[in-house]
């Protein structure tokens, strides 16, 4: 039955209305293309099958999507009635009792919830291996990482089990994935999104909540679902001119476009990822844009040390709301070295530490905006690397017995020490994302390329604050020009 899903979401809800196939038909082949694919991805750590076929046979809410099947990370976002663990021990048996808004919002589309994914501990991590979950596989190489944190809504897409996935990005998790495993991954611009009732504002603003897709009509479509301020929220993006759905296939006439094949916060990129850019820069080229090299100026050591700030804190914050959910005090025993550092970190950081990030991701927000008055759109690689084996990303044995001492012996200089060395090496794979969700701009990877090895590469567009209707055009009409729906991985359900 999994040939039913040969067909973006926006295709299948067509289907459903036109009477050529049912929601429970279409449940019943995403159930059975996960049961195939999952063994070998590990991407689904969680299944609402009975959930799923109830809500199928009936009534079906009146959304754009009703019926269509999807799968909802593990994070970002409370689902009603089914187990969050954010990949986290701590987290075992706890069942919040209400949908997060934008989860509220996809039910009310009609998207139906089959399965909830895999992703980091907590969701901070560029990769999805987790020591409890397991790693997520990489569907076009069983030994590669998928990327993370939204690894296995990725890796199900791609490998055709659903046609789209939840997710949220707060350093990349939604490009860093997509470009790992050749889908579309889209961050909003921030504040589009609401992330309440449960937050204000995910690691200071940084996080958005978003899709995962094939199609930029399915992400367009979607996100015009999830779009729009909540009571309450703390702000919002400036209202988009009209459905993001209505800009797939507008012209967006000819833009001044910038391309970079630099790395952000790293040192060197590859060449098989800046040979992505070059080619995606001639592209756009032939499709009638000024395109040109060009690179933003930034304080990168600011950023880097700001983005460790800021995500401690988040981190130590998170920790201590989900002790009050499950009535548990945390103890290093309970997380991975990784995420209790980052504990370590946010609780010895001060006042003045949160203060200084702020002022930097503020005044790289001042930076790029002013780079945006002179270009339209700004073209780099997703990730500097094509994905990574599994366990390449992992703390070395040195860094783990550095932790260690730290965790039983947790002093603020050597927290600030050990911090310092993390600001050095540890982005070097995935170093082009996190800028902007420090800086709220839109950006979205496409998957245009593959490797040598044939692993898909990314291409990262990002554009001013507000502009996701623009990045929606651009985006579109590079999918129109090079279109990858029909690529399908090695581990497919197809």
């Amino acid at each position: 039955m999994s040939h039913l899903l040969d067909a973006d979401a926006t295709e299948l809800a067509r289907r459903i209305r036109a009477g050529e196939t049912t929601a429970a038909e279409l449940v019943d082949a995403a159930i059975d293309a996960i049961e195939r694919v999952n063994p070998q991805l590990n991407a689904a750590v969680h299944t609402m099958y009975e959930q799923a076929r109830a809500a199928a046979r009936g009534p079906l809410p009146s959304g754009p999507f009703a019926g269509v099947p999807m799968a909802v990370k593990d994070f970002d976002g409370f689902v009603q009635g089914v187990p969050f663990t954010a990949s986290t021990r701590f987290l075992d048996g706890f069942v919040p009792d209400h949908d997060a808004e934008a989860i509220a919002r996809l039910r009310r589309a009609g998207l139906i919830f089959v399965a909830k994914t895999n992703c980091p501990e907590l969701a901070i991590l560029g990769t999805t291996e987790s020591q409890w979950r397991g790693a997520a596989h990489h569907p076009w190489n069983l030994e590669h990482t998928t990327g993370g944190s939204s690894g296995g809504s990725a890796a199900l897409v791609a490998a055709r089990a659903v046609p789209v996935a939840h997710g949220g990005d707060g350093g990349g998790s939604l490009r860093i994935p997509g470009s790992a495993c050749g889908v579309v991954g889209f961050k909003s611009s921030r504040g589009r999104i609401p992330t309440g009732p449960d937050l204000g504002e995910g690691w200071g603003g940084y996080v958005q909540f978003g899709v995962l897709s094939r199609s930029i009509r399915d992400t367009a479509a979607l996100l015009d679902v999830m779009a729009g301020p909540m009571p309450g929220d703390p702000y919002a993006a400036p209202p988009l001119a009209g459905p993001l759905a209505a800009e797939v296939g507008r012209d967006p006439g000819k833009l001044r476009v910038a391309f970079t094949t630099k790395s952000f916060f790293g040192k060197a990129t590859d060449p098989a990822c800046a040979a992505a850019v070059t080619e995606t820069a001639q592209w756009l080229r032939d499709l009638g844009h000024e395109v040109e090299e060009a690179t933003p100026s930034f304080d990168r050591d600011a950023l880097v040390q700001a983005y460790l700030v800021q995500v401690g804190v988040g981190v130590a914050a998170e920790i201590d709301e989900m002790a009050h959910w499950v009535t548990k005090t945390p103890r290093p025993a309970d997380f991975e070295p990784a995420t209790w550092f980052l504990r370590q970190v946010g609780q010895a950081m001060t006042g003045m530490d949160l203060q200084r990030a702020r002022d930097a991701t503020q005044a790289a927000g001042r930076q790029l905006a002013a780079f945006h008055q002179r270009y339209d759109v700004l073209v780099s690689p997703t990730l500097a690397h094509p994905p990574v084996r599994l366990g390449e990303l992992g703390l070395k044995a040195g860094d783990k017995l550095g932790l260690a001492i730290l965790r039983g012996l947790p002093l603020k200089p050597a927290i600030r020490a050990a911090l310092a060395q993390l600001a050095a090496t540890n982005f070097e794979k995935t170093p082009n994302t996190q800028i902007f969700n420090q800086t709220g701009q839109p950006a979205v990877s496409l998957p245009l390329h593959t490797s040598p090895a044939g692993l898909p590469i990314g291409v990262q567009f990002s554009a001013a604050y507000g502009q996701d209707a623009l990045l929606i055009q651009v985006a579109a009409q590079l999918e129109a020009a090079q279109p990858w729906i029909d690529r399908k991985p090695p581990v497919c359900a197809l």
